[in-house]
């Protein structure tokens, strides 16, 4: 970030009165309280610059990368923008100005945008790097390649530069060098590691040996990961399956000896390997993948039971509008529940919400409720919610866990997919609606950047077709 000069220091929160003059902070200060994550002090002391000096580019830049931080895109590509303008020499406002326009889907620009920065700085680290996920994140998975690589030439030691290739790879369906590439993830600091007094399992004869298969991200690759403890138990090794308590009833027939939280093993073990080592281990590509794990459901709570039984004769649809928040680019997966909502004015349809969590609330607050029965508040795990999901017709989602969970199941799932989806969903197959890793999984996917609109029309109109068909015969 510029730096700027020095100007009288003021608390950022204190409004200035009508008569008396503005007073501002210093730049290098308020990029501190940028950095500490004081965001919304930050973003007033960069407005009060701007009102001294409305043509202070520095300030305008970093402004957009806070207000992009916080989510309000607009706001944040305006004053980019504004960058780019004061400053067209600049590589920096061209680098920022195109992850805004990236986060906007607006892709094609954000590309020209990054291009120009590489001009403008062909030999800096990180705008090579902006400029690779643009590409990839675009869908040129080729060009980005060809990109990354540039980059970790610059710095062979960066393990979030890695990252991204590898995820390319697999978006790629490069699975050889994707896998490989894929074990970088322990470098990164995001996960974590699980100590265990025995080597981690590559491949080795297992022959009479205990190895420890342990849950390393979410539920959905967790459960994706399962369908390999059947091929470890077929090498003749005895596995115990670590993994969140709300999957050990889901898991109890998946092919583990043992189910178990983390903590204490209680027996001599000889390896253990993470889930999502194993794909590659086992040298995993179109013409070897495993079908699904084994999942085993609850019995039918009472709850759940009315409300499935007041669906009648209804074509009988789960429904799931976000993943966890937590995830770096839900925004990309996620839809408001309101873009589901017209599903229940289709004829002979009845939608139920299988959503849980933090986005739970929002079916009450688009006032959905009555609408779409929930369930989410009348399971506790997934083993319950498997139950459920036996009974229903379809469901439909953007992806989460419980596309994984739907699938593996073998029920018709319906999968609303952004323009660059996880890579599981853009990996060449010989169908394009067609999942190589889950048969009962259709895609929708977008074919314009951020055009929900069209997916969700394209699905309205298969629903509503659906639903004419099972009134026909009964």
């Amino acid at each position: 970030m510029a730096k700027a000069s020095t100007m009288a220091k003021t608390d950022p929160a204190q409004k200035p009165a009508a008569n008396t003059p503005i007073q501002i902070m210093p730049f290098k200060d308020v990029v501190k309280l940028q950095e500490q994550g004081k965001l919304d002090e930050a973003a007033l002391g960069y407005r009060r610059i701007l009102l001294v000096k409305p043509d202070d580019a520095p300030s305008w830049l970093n402004l957009g990368t806070l207000l992009r931080a916080q989510g309000k895109y607009d706001a944040a590509l305006a004053c980019t923008h504004r960058a780019v303008q004061l400053q067209p020499q600049n590589p920096s406002a061209f680098t920022n100005y195109g992850n805004g326009l990236l986060a906007m889907d607006k892709n094609d620009e954000a590309i020209a945008a990054h291009e120009r920065a590489v001009e403008l700085a062909p030999d800096n680290f990180l705008i090579r790097s902006n400029f690779a996920i643009a590409l990839r994140e675009s869908g040129h998975s080729e060009r980005a390649v060809e990109q990354f690589d540039i980059a970790c030439k610059m710095k062979p030691e960066d393990s979030q530069i890695k990252w991204e290739r590898a995820m390319t790879y697999l978006d790629m369906a490069d699975f050889k060098r994707g896998w490989e590439s894929f074990e970088v993830r322990w470098k990164l600091g995001t996960l974590k590691e699980r100590n265990y007094p025995v080597p981690a399992w590559t491949g080795e004869d297992v022959q009479g040996k205990t190895i420890v298969v342990h849950e390393e991200q979410g539920f959905g690759d967790t459960i994706l990961a399962a369908r390999y403890i059947p091929l470890i138990k077929s090498r003749g090794a005895r596995v115990i399956l670590q993994c969140n308590k709300a999957l050990h009833r889901l898991f109890a027939n998946v092919g583990a000896d043992r189910v178990m939280e983390f903590g204490d093993i209680g027996e001599n073990i000889d390896f253990h390997v993470p889930m999502m080592s194993l794909p590659g281990i086992f040298k995993t590509d179109f013409t070897n993948i495993p079908a699904p794990a084994k999942l085993t459901a609850a019995p039918l709570l009472p709850g759940p039971a009315h409300l499935l039984k007041n669906g009648g004769n209804r074509l009988k649809v789960g429904i799931v509008w976000s993943g966890s928040i937590t995830f770096a680019r839900n925004n990309k997966r996620a839809v408001p529940v309101d873009r589901f909502i017209p599903f229940a004015n289709i004829p002979g349809v009845q939608l139920y919400s299988l959503q849980k969590g933090p986005c739970e609330p929002q079916l009450a607050q688009a006032g959905g409720q009555g609408l779409v029965l929930e369930m989410g508040p009348l399971v506790d795990d997934f083993a319950d919610t498997a139950a459920i999901i036996n009974e229903l017709d379809l469901v439909i989602m953007t992806d989460s866990s419980v596309a994984h969970l739907t699938a593996s199941l073998g029920k018709p799932v319906w999968n609303l997919l952004g323009f660059r989806p996880y890579w599981l969903y853009t990996s060449r197959y010989k169908e394009k609606n067609a999942c190589a890793w889950y048969p009962s999984m259709r895609y929708f996917r977008q074919d314009i950047p951020g055009d929900w609109d069209t997916l969700f029309k394209e699905v309205h109109a298969e629903l509503t077709k659906l639903a004419q068909e099972k009134a026909a015969k009964a």
